[in-house]
């Protein structure tokens, strides 16, 4: 008789590496399949190469070397590939394989894997933190390969006896589905087929310190079959299709390796990659953007591993670290909601970003961090150091201020001096609303001083001149108060670190001086300013506040003060939410004149009573002897409302765009062509196959934005008989300053692009020397709007008219915020001009939230963008259209419009062009990286113009 050894079945004999020759073999081997191109081998078994006596041929020193001469060998002729280690053993075995970065680059962590199953049905992170702790440090070049299921058994090997008994009473009741040390089911029947704790494990597989190994079907929630024997019931056909053999092969299914899976509750002709690809919310497309979102942040893949102690062990957290990346994971292994209080020192005043959606959580305090997940829920959270914010103070860091007595005589002496001098422009520097950080600052005065009493104490409404350098002076408004530390300044500094402008140390008393705003009693007094029309009188000037017509039919029933908060979002402005009745906008940066928002407001809420904006509930103005009066604060009813009509736009591009591309396969005859000129919007129409795509309500509500922005404006130019809003017919004289100004505006942009062509993106260059080229065509068709006076009148217009200035209410749109563009000066803002400036300016919104989509990365991967750039240029074309074609309707006799047609492309076309050039101008110097929305746009507006203006006589 003769015998061979084998380790494992009879049909699988062990080689001899004792032998030479077994080498050279298995080196051909390695060639043959290296040189095919493939990139990695797993190493099957690999602790089991050589047998010696005595031992149980584990882990052998001949084992190790090996490994080192095929590392050597393959890294000699097939350099970039990776050799897998798999070794069912304990980290510290498993990791030998590594061999201090000389053997394998990879190896599994089977240890680990059987942990996580054990965690999610404990509801306790214990397994997974303790076996990671044990888990040694390995070569900084080298990676764990995690998985959590593949094509043997889920083994469990690598677990106590108790926790074998353990696993298998939770997870294969059914002895059949038990086979040698382990269970043979996929991962959906392990999870009960339940989406949550199928996306909590690939969480955890994508998070934890390692790189994840996806066992094919697992991506779709494939079901499978232990009746088949052995480990066969894991190993079936890939459901590609409904179609025979799930798309896996034409052939006869008798003829299939294993029948594919038909139990009803995963059956092929149901669960499949093709239906799957179909629908934006499967498995598949949650898969596909967990991948996307591990490939953008290298934390992930080369971070270190820092678990967080929370005293709730449902909840698994812990940091990844990599150079100036850290993320905090966050994992719910529990059935229900659970809270985690977190208490992290080094991160005071940082903040933390959802990964997918890019939502900002608040500020972490030196105060418990609470946060609460869902059920089988998880969060990826961003440690963001919060530039663009205002961070909380160091101890320490804020300068101090003394005074005795009163704390008003700071307002005077030395500590006024100190305040010019240093404490205030250090503190507007720091301020959202300042608009004058990129000029040199050269003197700033505190002119005036408006006493409110809040609380018994006073407050004061500061008026704050600031000159700089260059250009006219600027007047800015900061509310004044201090706070001792008994009367809360603490809540203050907490809370709301940014309005936070100095210490104070009043006599013994220690406190701060910061921005009354955020004071609750300071917000009623300016309330009961407004409303019961009170005046404050100083030597130079009177404060007063006035209510609007509406005010009392807002008020209602209710009783003031009414409870109000600082609104959330703030920029140019400061604003306050009064119960949800009322909202104020407080004017930070102030000018003396008619102010448009008051203007526009009052004469559409309380003389037209035109329904489809706030309406006006009341104004808090200054006016200094012999001045015109200064806006201060603005009053209006709130509107509930979900969010504005960018942010729906925005929502309904990402669904149109995942659409596409789930059903990229049917549409792929339907690519829109990529326009070399820009249609006639009115006149776009899509193919029944493209209008499929962009079915829904989101067309019907572009249509009623287009009929509320004509019913707009023929309220704005209803009366006749106002003299700030009477109608005015063209002239050619107008039309030769508004050329001048859009001529000028041009040369200045395209200079700054000439300056900044080392800061845009390299793949852009192209682009942006191409758009310097066409300078003189450019400002030869903006010089058509002169060349013939036009047959239309000049009216009030928004000024500043875009998607983010609508209200979306659920079912129909409110126009919000008539303070123009602010960077302009009051009286130039209400300058009347084409209301086709409105218009222009929201097809512009529109087309810039189609590409502003694709701009970002979380909602978009890299890699289907130039599949999709055509299908968002026929989004915007359509929807563009629509809103055109709806807005001529309402407007069409209306005698602002031209009478003829022409005429409106000339006016709309030159318009748009104009706010294109505008748009680079403000890319250039804010987001240089987002210049390739404007460039796309001029030369597309560019391209569009060229025949009409080659036909323009002069």
């Amino acid at each position: 008789k003769s015998y061979y050894w084998h380790r494992f079945y009879s049909h699988q004999p062990d080689l001899n590496f004792d032998n030479p020759r077994v080498h050279e073999a298995m080196f051909r081997v390695i060639d043959f399949w290296l040189g095919m191109g493939v990139d990695g081998l797993r190493l099957d078994a690999v602790p089991y190469l050589y047998e010696r006596e005595g031992t149980n041929c584990e882990n052998l020193p001949e084992t190790y070397e090996f490994l080192k001469k095929l590392r050597s060998y393959v890294e000699a002729k097939y350099p970039d590939r990776m050799l897998l280690a798999e070794a069912n053993q304990w980290p510290e075995d498993a990791a030998s394989y590594f061999g201090g970065g000389a053997a394998c680059q990879m190896a599994f962590h089977f240890p680990l894997m059987p942990r996580m199953f054990m965690a999610l049905q404990m509801e306790d992170s214990f397994p997974i933190i303790n076996i990671l702790q044990q888990t040694p440090v390995i070569p900084q070049q080298c990676q764990w390969a995690l998985f959590l299921r593949n094509h043997d058994e889920l083994t469990l090997e690598m677990v106590t006896d108790e926790e074998r008994d353990y696993m298998y009473r939770i997870y294969a009741r059914d002895p059949r589905a038990r086979i040698n040390l382990g269970i043979r089911r996929r991962l959906a029947p392990l999870m009960g087929d339940d989406r949550r704790k199928m996306q909590l494990m690939n969480v955890l597989l994508f998070c934890l310190p390692g790189t994840p190994i996806i066992y094919y079907g697992d991506e779709i929630g494939m079901g499978d079959n232990y009746y088949l024997g052995d480990r066969n019931g894991v190993r079936t056909p890939m459901q590609w299709s409904p179609d025979r053999n799930a798309g896996f092969s034409p052939t006869n299914p008798q003829k299939l390796y294993l029948p594919v899976i038909i139990d009803p509750e995963y059956h092929y002709e149901a669960l499949n990659v093709e239906n799957q690809a179909k629908n934006p919310a499967s498995l598949l497309w949650w898969m596909k953007r967990m991948i996307d979102l591990r490939k953008r942040f290298k934390a992930f893949g080369w971070g270190t591993l820092e678990f967080i102690a929370l005293e709730n062990p449902k909840v698994l957290a812990f940091l990844r670290k990599h150079e100036e990346q850290t993320i905090l994971v966050l994992v719910n292994l529990s059935r229900t909601t659970q809270f985690v209080q977190m208490n992290h020192a080094s991160f005071i005043g940082f903040y933390l970003e959802e990964m997918f959606g890019r939502n900002r959580f608040p500020a972490i305090k030196d105060s418990p961090y609470i946060v609460i997940v869902g059920p089988y829920d998880h969060h990826l959270l961003l440690l963001t150091d919060g530039k663009e914010k205002t961070r909380p103070q160091e101890e320490g860091a804020l300068p101090e201020l003394f005074a005795t007595k009163t704390w008003e005589s700071i307002f005077k002496g030395k500590t006024l001096h100190q305040l010019e001098q240093a404490i205030l422009p250090d503190y507007l520097r720091k301020c959202r609303w300042f608009q004058g950080k990129s000029r040199t600052m050269t003197r700033l005065i505190l002119m005036e001083k408006l006493p409110v009493v809040i609380d018994g104490s006073a407050a004061f409404v500061a008026l704050i001149e600031v000159s700089y350098s260059e250009g006219i002076p600027e007047t800015y408004l900061l509310p004044l108060h201090f706070l001792s530390v008994e009367a809360g300044a603490d809540a203050i500094m907490n809370e709301f670190p940014g309005a936070v402008i100095s210490r104070f140390r009043l006599d013994e008393k220690q406190g701060i001086l910061y921005d009354a705003v955020f004071n609750g009693h300071f917000r009623a007094a300016l309330f009961e300013m407004v409303t019961r029309r009170k005046a404050v009188h100083t030597e130079t000037g009177r404060l007063s506040g006035r209510p609007g017509q509406s005010f009392a039919a807002l008020l209602g029933d209710k009783q003031p003060p009414l409870a109000s908060q600082v609104g959330k979002s703030e920029q140019s402005n400061t604003s306050v939410i009064y119960e949800k009745t009322f909202f104020l906008k407080l004017y930070r940066r102030l000018e003396e004149g008619v102010h448009p928002e008051l203007e526009i407001g009052r004469f559409l809420s309380d003389r037209i009573r035109f329904q489809h904006v706030a309406p006006m509930a009341g104004a808090l103005e200054y006016r200094r002897d012999g001045a015109e009066p200064v806006a201060l604060a603005l009053l209006q009813g709130f509107i509930p409302n979900q969010g504005d009509a960018w942010t729906l736009t925005l929502s309904e591009i990402g669904q149109f765009l995942d659409r596409v591309l789930a059903h990229r396969e049917e549409a792929k005859e339907s690519i829109p062509p990529v326009a070399a000129v820009q249609p006639e919007l009115a006149s776009f129409e899509l193919s029944p196959a493209l209008l499929e795509m962009v079915r829904g309500f989101y067309p019907e509500m572009v249509a009623l934005l287009g009929r509320r922005t004509g019913e707009f404006h023929l309220a704005l130019a209803s009366r006749s008989d106002d003299p700030a809003f009477a109608p005015e017919p063209f002239a050619l004289l107008y039309q030769r300053s508004v050329y001048q100004s859009m001529g000028s505006r041009a040369r200045k942009v395209f200079d700054l692009l000439r300056s900044n062509l080392q800061n845009i993106p390299k793949k852009l260059l192209p682009e942006a020397e191409a758009l310097l080229g066409l300078e003189m065509e450019i400002v030869a068709i903006l010089k058509r709007f002169m060349i013939r006076k036009f047959s239309a009148t000049k009216t009030r217009i928004h000024g500043d008219y875009h998607l983010g200035q609508l209200l979306y209410t659920g079912n129909d749109f409110l126009i919000i915020d008539f303070e123009g563009e602010p960077v302009k000066s009051l009286s130039e803002r209400r300058i009347k001009q084409s209301p086709l400036r409105d218009v222009a300016g929201m097809l512009r919104s529109f087309y810039y939230a189609a590409y502003a989509v694709l701009m970002e990365r979380s909602r978009v991967r890299a890699e289907d963008i130039p599949y999709l750039v055509p299908w968002v240029q026929a989004w915007y074309r359509y929807n563009a259209g629509i809103f055109l074609t709806s807005y001529q309707k309402v407007v069409a006799e209306s005698h602002f419009m031209p009478t003829e047609q022409e005429e409106v492309d000339i006016m709309l076309h030159t318009f748009m062009l104009d706010k294109a050039i505008y748009e680079l101008g403000y890319e250039l110097n804010n987001r240089p990286e987002w210049v390739s929305i404007p460039l796309r746009g001029i030369m597309e507006l560019l391209i569009s113009d060229q025949k009409r203006s080659k036909e323009e006589p002069g």
